[in-house]
């Protein structure tokens, strides 16, 4: 558990990293150069034809710091949401394997309840550390010691709901960064406003580039950022639906294959054994 828990430290650590090198050569060999085009071809316009209308640029809209750490935040995020869809998506692969080798009407009794858990414990321990790995050991160890079928419900309901706890908590960083986006976007947006205000003296002269140019910036930030975090939340629910699922399938896996097979034999009472 604790080498896992160094390996998802590690890899977000370098997801990152390699977001930051990727979006920022993006940025320096592409976008920002052909930004800085448009923007001079489309002042130019302006300035000669005062009827002219600049188009929207791709590359204009990206150009600031503040899409380009969206964009960084964005791909970092979904690096950790793929990292956490393989797993979910390569725990699943268990459910459709038959773990316990129990054919229909068989019974499990307590005392069968360790012959039947060593095939688990026989498993790879990539395989073993999973949710229904786990939660059918436990199961069958709660039956051995206290032959209630009952505990046995409800050890596996608090393992899958510790697990689904597990998955909840692992997800805060994702959560936090589509809380950033936009803040970052608003941010955007105050200081293109800030950087307009302060060329407001040159807008009642006649010069009213800079102003639409900082304005540009607040604007482009702000659609980034709400574009970008729109997508986001997106992929974010859609694996958590793959997690919620994984975990009621494995309750469901450990009712239908283990739970219903489990037999507590009958003692005999006082009275009988009077008879």
């Amino acid at each position: 558990m604790r080498q896992g828990l160094l390996n998802g430290a590690l890899f977000q650590v370098a997801a990152l990293i390699t977001s930051v090198i990727i979006v920022h050569m993006a940025y320096v060999a592409v976008i920002r150069p052909n930004a800085e085009i448009v923007s001079q071809q489309q002042e130019y316009l302006q300035q000669t034809d005062p009827e002219y209308t600049p188009e929207r640029s791709f590359y204009v809209v990206l150009r600031d710091f503040e899409q380009e750490t969206c964009i960084i935040l964005f791909l970092w995020a979904s690096a950790i949401i793929g990292l956490k869809a393989k797993q979910t998506l390569g725990d699943r692969k268990l459910l459709d394997r038959n773990l316990l080798q129990v054919t229909e009407g068989t019974s499990i009794l307590p005392q069968d309840a360790r012959n039947f858990a060593r095939p688990l414990q026989a498993l790879s321990d990539e395989e073993r550390v999973t949710l229904l790995p786990r939660a059918l050991i436990a199961g069958l160890h709660r039956f051995q010691s206290t032959q209630n079928i009952q505990d046995v419900s409800t050890t596996v309901k608090d393992v899958c709901e510790s697990e689904a706890d597990r998955m909840e908590t692992e997800l805060a960083i994702v959560r936090y960064i589509a809380w950033a986006i936009p803040s970052i976007g608003f941010l955007g947006t105050v200081r293109g406003i800030g950087t307009a205000l302060g060329q407001a003296y040159q807008a009642v002269n006649g010069d009213i580039v800079g102003v639409t140019v900082s304005l540009g910036v607040a604007f482009n930030s702000t659609f980034v950022a709400l574009v970008v975090s729109i997508v986001l939340m997106f992929v974010l629910h859609q694996l958590q639906l793959v997690q919620d699922r994984l975990v009621l399938d494995c309750q469901t896996y450990c009712d239908e294959r283990m739970i219903r097979h489990l037999r507590v034999p009958s003692t005999k009472t006082d009275n009988e054994l009077i008879a």
